[in-house]
């Protein structure tokens, strides 16, 4: 296994970016962790289904760099048997991604700092190798799915649940812990946080809460978290916040005032319509696992590549809708294949 310290030097003129976050931000790619075969990110069509940063590479990769494209880390058993007897874990669990990208399936705001597959330590140590590197990177954090997704009933019922808010308040304070440990060695290097997107509007989820009360509970609630991590980036021209919600509602719309389905569809170049369904074809929204296809995640960058811009000022070169027709075509299915 690649040693989780030490990566390639930095791409002439690209500015170095790294990722902490879940699922969410975990390279489909990585055949650690989704072996040859597998069902999940995209079953017969994962060679061509790639995750953001995938597409971020593919896309950008002369003006971001991620890191070395490898197999890093090491068992997340063997990482805590280390912190058990009082050594540090390391980077955990074992993954094949960018060297940058610390990112992993199943992880909530707690792996941020704590447990035996922490991200900021490790990305912190990776980042001191090269210090002048990160004072013009970026580290983008998206996570706390995980930890509130599985509570859309309580937001249904009670936006202003006293659970609701201690998870909020936890996020809140671990996404800032996450800050002032980058910023205490690396205090010039920027950092995007990325807000949490509505679980009810999820294709396998659109026969739920079809109600006026629960969409508006769950979009109460739903405020409250983002506007909570937004609450971060204020008076610190070295943060900005990305609002997922907006990206999803802005292309696709939301449910009607009565809580009923009433999306729309996303037209990219005469032969893909992007529609709030589930399938591993890339007119999908999601994965028949329930992750973002690869045409959502080509969106997803379009609009990250302008919010970089926005904020900081990187100077990124937009990627335009005919970029992203180009991109994607050659991923649709040919008439011979399943699904298409």
């Amino acid at each position: 296994m690649a040693s989780s310290i030490g990566d390639s030097a930095a791409r002439p003129g690209a500015i170095s970016m790294a990722v902490l976050g879940d699922s969410t931000s975990h390279s489909y790619q990585d055949r650690l962790s989704f072996p040859d075969g597998s069902p999940e990110r995209g079953g017969l069509y994962r060679p061509r289904t790639f995750q953001w940063p995938e597409v971020l590479t593919r896309l950008r990769g002369q003006e971001i760099d991620l890191g070395t494209w490898g197999r890093w880390g090491r068992s997340a058993l063997v990482a805590q048997a280390l912190q058990w007897i009082g050594f540090d874990g390391g980077r955990a669990p074992a993954k094949e991604d960018y060297f940058f990208n610390f990112a992993n399936t199943g992880a909530t705001c707690y792996d941020l700092l704590e447990g035996r597959r922490h991200q900021v330590k490790p990305l912190v140590a990776a980042m001191n190798q090269d210090p002048e590197r990160w004072s013009r990177g970026v580290v983008v954090i998206r996570i706390g799915l995980n930890n509130w997704s599985g509570l859309t009933d309580l937001q249904a019922q009670d936006p202003a649940a006293a659970e609701l808010k201690t998870v909020t308040a936890y996020c809140t304070e671990q996404i800032g812990r996450a800050i002032a440990l980058i910023h205490a060695s690396h205090p010039k290097t920027r950092i995007l946080l990325v807000g949490i997107a509505n679980t009810a509007d999820d294709p396998d989820k659109l026969h739920q809460w079809q109600t006026a009360a629960a969409t508006v509970n769950i979009r109460s609630a739903l405020d409250a978290f983002n506007g909570a991590i937004r609450d971060l980036t204020k008076g610190d021209p070295r943060l900005a916040f990305f609002d997922d919600l907006a990206f999803f509602y802005e292309r696709w719309g939301a449910r009607d005032a009565l809580g009923k389905p009433a999306y729309g569809t996303v037209a990219i170049g005469p032969d893909l319509r992007i529609t709030n369904t589930a399938g591993d074809e890339p007119h999908n929204i999601s994965l028949a696992d329930g992750h973002a296809g690869v045409a959502f995640n080509a969106l997803w960058v379009q609009s990250l590549v302008a919010r970089l811009d926005e904020a900081f000022g990187l100077k990124l070169t937009p990627v335009s809708d005919a970029e992203l027709q180009r991109f994607l075509t050659p991923l649709l299915p040919t008439p011979r294949e399943p699904g298409s």
